[in-house]
């Protein structure tokens, strides 16, 4: 090789890398360390992910020797590539005279000449050591990639081939994925953490304190690029906000490198089609396909995502992708600047595409997003009740508050109804009034076009509201059930409003028969109203004393409740209340206690939009408090009662349960005592004792004898500061730990 050659050659045979500070990368560091007899270690990530950065500080950290040949477009020629090689071969352990020259031929003639002598030089290799060949993606003709393969073959123990390539290499990584010859770091490991991102903010001399760190990495997705860029930025003094800081719009460093690195190298067909499905959340051959009008839109998702362009497979199958998020941001700002009407156009046929593919949810989004009011009003009908019953009320929040920014609730009924519906649900009285009266506006034609809402969802909030009382309470529910088409969830909330008109008139059979309906309806629709109908069978079932019934019906509507449901929404406090007083009953205090505290929490959302639940769940709270001897807690919620009964005073029994529990506090003697004195064991007893068994018979369903019975039912007697066992029984039935 001329001395002029070995000039052109030297900056190849060391890393590329630029002058910033680097950030140290330990636990990708740690790994690869560790794979030291792995014969191929293989990074893979889109530009700007620090793949150098990294392979250069594994050489210096490493013990063993590296050689290094960054590969140009120059490397595809088999003859200049094996003596690039050869010579960053040498750098490890001198070769020996002539190993750089090539014979005079071509192509596949060159590499069967050639590659066995320098596989041999390198199978004799004294020491363990790295070779790396940094921007493998350049090497594309087909006789190099198969010198590469084939040099894998030489390698020694403790020796390995280092490539790092910004898409997959046509390599038979498969097969040595198979073999466990490879170790494989990709984008999700390059990416920075939080504390690796607050270290590169420091380097570039930014107040990491000041910034929200978390925040930049998630806008960033920890790509090492944008952090720089962001760290230039926010060290400018322009800009504190993370979320400003790295805006890929209006970047002009991160736009200058993105249109540098990825767009100016990608051919127009592929610029296009990106640029196009900047619109879309998550791309699919289909969607995409039905966005753009076009076909083959599959094959060049997979094409993209193997070339590591910034296209992330969601799933195995490869179905569903997406891209970065700063660079979507950045198509779709150039997209709406240079053809705003088409963007639109673009977006309004996702929309169609996922509610006619049943992505109601994504629908909706889109719909928004290309202003088709029409389309978002008429798939957040059918997709509201579902996103609420799955605990996504962030979401649907959103959707309600696009229709109302935008002034379009007048316009749309149907939306009204269901947003009055959810307010309710969510402990929002105030509003939940306003949107049922625009869907009432809109459904007579008063001050909106004409066009009539959901009969369900209006009929449900008059009942619900309590304002007119027990008998109309039910009329408006079975009215909502006429109304409601067979399997609708609104058919579940009917039942649970009619059952609990009929429990609040006072007709304990026909609420138990209209509860068991609903429970049945919403478990088969998959509606919270299920949980809740459980809950209030739970309660008839204590009043009828059949405790072994009102556990297992709570336990079903536990067992049907979603989490998100059961800690997140006021409607579940009564579950909590019941499971709470059942846990009395047990004798188990400090879950009862558990119990309460949840549904206090809870309790707080429920208000006069819907005022039997709330007032049924403040009652069954004063009851557990008033067993637990808890005066204090039991007058507090008395009192919310009462504010709630003078709003809606027509609530039928619930006004006398009211009264009942305010006359047991005022009569309850300042030395009563209540289950958090009584002992488990106490607890159990006490159960027995409201029955017609004998001592001796209450200790051989217990398994203790006559004398222990004896024993602890005095001592219940004295704490209750009674004097006999038919005294101690009607105290605990004032406490609510017995009943008739």
């Amino acid at each position: 090789m001329t001395s002029q050659s070995v000039l052109t050659l030297e900056p190849k045979l060391h890393p590329q890398l630029a002058a910033d500070t680097q950030v140290p990368r330990k636990a990708l560091l740690d790994r690869l360390e560790a794979s030291s007899r792995t014969p191929v270690a293989a990074i893979q990530a889109p530009p700007g992910y620090g793949k150098t950065t990294l392979l250069a500080q594994w050489a210096e950290r490493d013990p063993r020797a590296f050689g290094w040949l960054t590969i140009n477009r120059g490397d595809n020629d088999p003859g200049v590539l094996l003596r690039n090689l050869a010579a960053a071969l040498d750098r490890i352990e001198p070769l020996g005279p002539g190993m750089a020259e090539t014979p005079d031929a071509s192509g596949a003639a060159v590499v069967d000449a050639v590659l066995p002598q320098l596989g041999s030089a390198l199978a004799s290799t004294a020491l363990p050591a790295v070779l790396v060949l940094d921007d493998l993606h350049l090497l594309e003709n087909r006789d190099c990639l198969d010198a590469v393969t084939r040099l894998i073959d030489y390698l020694p123990v403790g020796f390995q081939l280092a490539l790092a390539s910004r898409g997959e290499p046509a390599l038979p990584l498969a097969r040595l994925r198979a073999e466990g010859r490879v170790v494989e770091v990709g984008p999700d490991d390059l990416a920075m953490d939080s504390q690796e991102a607050g270290v590169l903010l420091e380097h570039g001399h930014v107040d990491a304190d000041g910034v929200d760190v978390a925040e930049l990495v998630r806008r960033t997705e920890g790509w090492p690029v944008a952090l720089h860029f962001a760290a230039l930025s926010l060290g400018s003094g322009r800009r504190r906000d993370a979320r400003e800081a790295v805006l890929a719009s209006d970047d002009r460093f991160l736009v200058d490198y993105l249109q540098h690195e990825l767009l100016s190298r990608l051919p127009e067909r592929q610029l296009q089609f990106l640029t196009r499905c900047s619109v879309l959340e998550r791309l699919s051959g289909p969607l995409c396909d039905a966005v753009l009008a076009t076909t083959g839109s599959a094959d060049l998702l997979e094409s993209l995502s193997r070339s590591n362009l910034l296209t992330t497979p969601l799933d195995r199958r490869r179905w569903w992708y997406r891209l970065h998020r700063l660079f979507r941001e950045l198509l779709r700002s150039r997209l709406e600047r240079q053809d705003p009407a088409l963007a639109l156009e673009l977006t309004r046929r996702a929309a169609g595409w996922c509610e006619a593919n049943g992505l109601p949810e994504q629908a909706v989004e889109y719909a928004m997003a290309a202003g088709d009011a029409d389309r978002a009003a008429r798939v957040v009908a059918a997709a509201a009740l579902p996103a609420y019953a799955d605990g996504r009320l962030g979401r649907l929040e959103r959707w309600l508050g696009w229709f109302e920014a935008n002034r379009l609730v007048d316009r749309y009924p149907a939306v009204a109804a269901l947003g009055a519906w959810v307010k309710a649900l969510t402990g929002h009285p105030a509003a939940a009034e306003r949107w049922a009266d625009a869907a009432r506006r809109a459904r007579s034609g008063v001050d909106g076009p004409p066009g009539a809402a959901p009969p369900g969802p209006l009929a449900l909030l008059a009942a619900a509201s309590g304002r007119d009382g027990v008998d109309q309470m039910g009329r408006d529910a079975e009215r909502a059930l006429a109304e409601a088409p067979t399997g609708s969830p609104w058919q579940a909330w009917g039942r649970l409003l009619l059952g609990v008109a009929r429990l609040l008139a006072g007709d304990r059979d026909a609420a138990d028969h209209n509860l068991a309906d609903a429970a049945e309806v919403g478990e088969d629709a998959g509606v919270d109203a299920a949980v809740v109908a459980l809950a209030e069978r739970s309660l008839l079932a204590m009043t009828r004393g059949d405790w072994q019934q009102a556990e297992a019906l709570a336990q079903r509507a536990a067992a049907g409740a979603r989490r998100a449901w059961l800690e997140r929404y006021p409607v579940g406090a009564l579950l909590r209340a019941v499971t709470a007083r059942l846990a009395i009953h047990r004798g188990d205090v400090a879950r009862a206690r558990d119990d309460l505290a949840l549904a206090e929490r809870l309790t707080a959302g429920l208000t006069w939009a819907l005022p039997h639940l709330a007032v049924q769940v403040r009652l069954e709270l004063a009851r557990n408090y008033l067993a637990l001897t808890d005066a204090a807690a039991a007058r507090t919620v008395l009192r919310e009662v009462d504010d709630l009964l003078a709003r809606r005073p027509r609530l039928g029994i619930l006004g006398d349960q009211a009264a009942a529990l305010r006359a047991q506090l005022d009569a309850m003697r300042s030395a009563a005592v209540g289950a958090a004195s009584l002992t488990a064991a106490e607890l159990r007893l006490l159960r027995l004792l409201g029955t017609h068994f004998s001592f001796r018979e209450i200790g051989d369903q217990l398994q203790l004898s006559q004398h222990t019975v004896k024993s602890q039912a005095m001592s219940i007697y004295r704490k209750f500061g009674m004097s006999s066992r038919s005294e101690a029984i009607r105290h605990a039935r004032d406490l609510g730990l017995l009943v008739e």
